[in-house]
């Protein structure tokens, strides 16, 4: 009896192989991804902001810079720039002390639940403004409205009364409860919040800097 030709599409050798080829390639492409994306996310260092080497997470120091948001053509979208040193909160912070207050921030955010209404690096809800970006929102800049209305003199400061006193600021529609958030915890989110706003979040989220073209030209503040 003549052999019966059998095509390869139906050979299980065939696939055997194939499956055992390409589970090993995207085992590898999955251990160089891991290793990438840990290189791209870890924090940086204070070093690295002296010598104006940028990375996608600064340094906790970077709250001792102004952080600013400026488009870039090579890769269409805005990314955020460190610009020169200026006092947060009155003073420069060191490194353990930068480092130790964004800690604090952080956890507060995580204790009064800040994304059940709020979206931070993606993650939340979309009940109140988005705070990716809030410390960038130029109604809390010099001369917006938002600054002026708390009677303080910078951004952090403005910020800081706002999120212990939320109540007496009507900054939005749907208005922001007290949390009983204290002087400390204050000054923590206002650091976690600016250090935020320092990462490269390859610009998310989208139609900030357009919200923020709007609120130069007399509409509402960015979100």
């Amino acid at each position: 009896m003549a052999n019966k030709n059998v095509s390869v599409w139906t050979s299980i050798p065939f696939w055997r192989r194939s499956a055992a080829w390409v589970t090993g390639f995207a085992t590898i492409l999955l251990i160089w991804l891991s290793f990438d994306t840990l290189g791209q996310i870890t924090m940086g260092t204070d070093a690295d902001l002296l010598n104006k080497v940028t990375k996608r997470v600064p340094a906790a120091t970077v709250i001792n810079y102004k952080i600013g948001y400026e488009m870039s053509k090579e890769r269409g979208h805005e990314v955020p720039t460190i610009g020169e040193k200026q006092p947060f909160f009155g003073k420069e912070w060191s490194d353990k002390d930068a480092a130790a207050l964004l800690h604090l921030g952080k956890l507060t955010s995580q204790a009064k639940n800040c994304m059940d209404c709020h979206t931070l690096l993606g993650n939340g809800a979309y009940y109140a403004p988005d705070l990716t970006k809030a410390w960038l929102d130029p109604a809390w800049q010099d001369g917006g409205p938002l600054q002026g209305m708390t009677g303080k003199s910078t951004v952090e400061e403005a910020i800081a009364e706002f999120l212990q006193n939320p109540s007496q600021y009507p900054t939005h529609a749907r208005m922001m409860p007290n949390l009983g958030i204290t002087a400390d915890e204050a000054k923590g989110l206002v650091a976690f919040l600016k250090h935020m706003s320092s990462i490269d979040t390859n610009g998310f989220p989208r139609n900030f800097s357009k919200s923020v073209e709007t609120f130069k030209a007399g509409g509402t503040h960015a979100r």
